[in-house]
């Protein structure tokens, strides 16, 4: 029986893609040979490659506009260190969101490049809420946030106006819903949530901002050297970047991003009507900063969480303990988890009702 994956990642894809995928592991473009076996030099991958960079600026909605999409290792982790390598000046600063443990990462790696200034953190409250009117210092060489926060199930909804350049960790919810991504100058975000599997990450820029920082940058770090190089100044991951075409490609047929979203707010609303109304349990973020992407709550009676464990397991239900440093239960909800999969959860939460 197929699960009802509410994992935070790596997490649900589209049923085609796995079909998909699983074809080209065994006869890629009836070439004879597997995904896992081809050059990634060969015109076949090649192409998937120049599609898949081509795909993700079209459905953002940057394609000529000075961008350049590139597909690299190392998890967003990576990106915390490649972003100030390139963006931050030497006696330079950079001005960071805390809104989150992933954010919280990016500025540790940010401070061995020089100035780094929390212009806001929600940390005293256990990241529960979005900081709101904050300043953001103009002599920065960026300001950097994260869109949204898997962990404690927060999610911006809006974005600051600023001169200097806006940086975005999007890992969580890139492709999920519109915004005006001209907005921003670079945008990061690993696969393993809305595009793919664990192992690339989407790397957006404007080319404009490189090379100001008069750093001597080391090549694998160098986004430059990436661009010139097509995204393959080493050897990609092959499986990863094709299995993320075929997502971009599900999306794009789907209707884009615009058609997504109004999908998301409504698996969203489902639950989160339910944790509202249902009085066994209550939610964990602040209302107005509430996730589209995942929803934390908690029973408010520890001495259920036996048998509602055992009934969302009897139904189907994978992926539901929130993360250790929330506790209770996190539903991931992904572009590619169905309004049913939520519908099942509820069902389960209204069950329990009549169980106790």
């Amino acid at each position: 029986m197929k699960k009802h994956n509410f994992s935070a990642g790596p997490c649900i894809l589209p049923q085609e893609v796995f079909e998909k995928s699983a074809q080209a592991v065994l006869n890629f473009n009836d070439s004879g040979l597997s995904i896992l076996e081809i050059s990634h030099r060969s015109k076949d991958f090649v192409a998937v490659m120049d599609e898949a960079r081509a795909l993700a600026l079209e459905l953002l909605g940057l394609e000529n506009k000075g961008y350049q999409a590139l597909f690299l290792q190392g998890g967003a982790s990576m990106e915390f260190l490649r972003v100030p390598n390139n963006l931050m000046k030497i006696g330079g600063k950079a001005a960071y969101l805390d809104t989150g443990t992933w954010a919280s990462g990016a500025i540790k790696e940010a401070k061995n490049f020089g100035e780094t200034q929390i212009v806001a953190s929600s940390k005293s409250e256990n990241y529960n809420h979005i900081p709101k009117n904050f300043l953001i210092p103009e002599d920065a060489n960026y300001f950097h946030c994260t869109s949204n926060n898997t962990i404690f199930g927060t999610q911006m909804k809006s974005f600051p106006e600023t001169k200097i350049p806006v940086v975005c960790d999007m890992s969580s919810d890139i492709f999920s819903r519109q915004l005006d991504f001209s907005k921003f100058d670079l945008i990061y975000a690993g696969a393993q949530k809305n595009m793919g599997p664990a192992g690339v990450t989407l790397v957006v820029l404007k080319e404009e901002i490189l090379g100001k920082t008069e750093r001597n940058i080391p090549s694998i770090l160098d986004y430059q050297k990436h661009i010139s190089a097509e995204s393959m100044y080493n050897t990609p991951p092959v499986f990863a970047v094709y299995t993320s075409l075929l997502t971009m490609k599900w999306l794009k047929n789907l209707g884009g991003i615009s058609a997504i979203e109004q999908i998301n707010i409504a698996k969203a609303k489902l639950l989160y009507d339910e944790i509202d109304r249902n009085p066994l349990f209550e939610g964990t973020a602040k209302t107005e900063d509430r996730s589209n992407m995942n929803a934390t709550f908690l029973l408010k009676d520890n001495s259920h969480t036996e048998i509602f464990d055992k009934m969302w397991k009897e139904a189907g239900i994978s992926g539901l303990p929130g993360h250790r440093s929330v506790g209770g239960y996190r539903a991931s909800m992904y572009n590619a988890l169905p309004l049913e999969s939520i519908q099942v959860l509820v069902d389960v939460m209204q069950e329990l009702r009549f169980k106790i």
